[in-house]
C-alpha cells in the first residue's frame, strides 16, 4: 500500500461553473466598457483570471461567448412571456425602466458599444429572433403576427438609439406613470390584428 507524502501538493479541483462565471462577468464589463472590437480573448481572459485555452474551450468564439452574454443578461424573455393582454403594459413597463437607468445597464452598454459590428448583428438577430420576436408572435392572433411584433420590437428597441442620439434626460424627467400609460397605448396599437383596430 502506498503511503501519499504529507508534503506532496494537492491541486484544488478546478471548479468549471465558477470559471465559467467569471469569465461571462469580464466579458460583460468589457463589452460594455470596450465594445466588441476593442475587447480581446486574451483581455477577457485576464480579467477573470482564467487560462486563455478555458475561454475558448468553453465559449468556442468571443462571438459565441458576447451570444452567451447577451442571452444570460436578458430580460426579454420574462416580459414577453405571461398574459397576452398584459403584454402592451409588460412592453411599457420594461421600456421606462430602460430609460430610468442612469447609466444603462451592463447589457445596454454593451449593445451600444457593440452593434455596430456584422458579428455582433447576427448575434443579436438570432437573440431578438429567439426571446422576442418568435415568442410573442406565438402570443399574436390574427394576421401579420410578425410585422406586428416586429413593429413592436422596433418600439421597444428604440430606446437605445434615442439612448445614443439624444439622451434620455427628457424622458426621464417625464412622470413615469404617464409614460407608461402612453406606451401601453403605443404597444397596444402596434400589437393589434387589423380586425382589433
Amino acid at each position: 500500500m502506498q503511503v501519499k507524502d504529507e508534503t506532496e501538493h494537492i491541486r484544488p479541483k478546478r471548479d468549471r461553473e465558477a470559471t465559467r462565471r467569471r469569465i461571462l462577468a469580464a466579458a460583460r464589463d468589457l463589452f460594455g466598457e470596450h465594445g466588441y472590437d476593442g475587447v480581446t480573448v486574451r483581455m477577457i481572459a485576464a480579467r477573470a483570471e482564467a487560462n486563455m485555452a478555458l475561454v475558448n474551450r468553453y465559449f468556442g468564439s468571443k462571438a459565441a461567448l458576447f451570444g452567451e452574454v447577451l442571452a444570460g443578461e436578458s430580460t426579454l424573455r420574462e416580459v414577453v412571456a405571461g398574459d397576452p393582454d398584459g403584454l402592451p403594459r409588460r412592453l411599457a413597463e420594461h421600456f421606462v425602466r430602460q430609460t430610468d437607468q442612469r447609466c444603462g445597464t451592463p447589457i445596454s452598454r454593451m449593445l451600444d458599444r457593440s452593434a455596430g459590428h456584422p458579428e455582433v448583428k447576427e448575434i443579436l438577430l438570432r437573440h431578438l429572433e429567439d426571446v422576442f420576436v418568435g415568442p410573442l408572435v406565438a402570443q399574436l392572433d390574427g394576421p401579420d403576427a410578425r410585422a406586428r411584433a416586429l413593429l413592436a420590437g422596433t418600439v421597444l428597441m428604440g430606446v437605445g438609439s434615442v439612448r445614443r442620439v439624444l439622451g434620455l434626460d427628457d424622458l426621464r424627467a417625464a412622470d413615469p406613470a404617464e409614460l407608461t400609460d402612453r406606451l401601453t397605448t403605443m404597444f397596444t396599437a402596434a400589437l393589434a390584428a387589423p380586425s382589433d383596430r
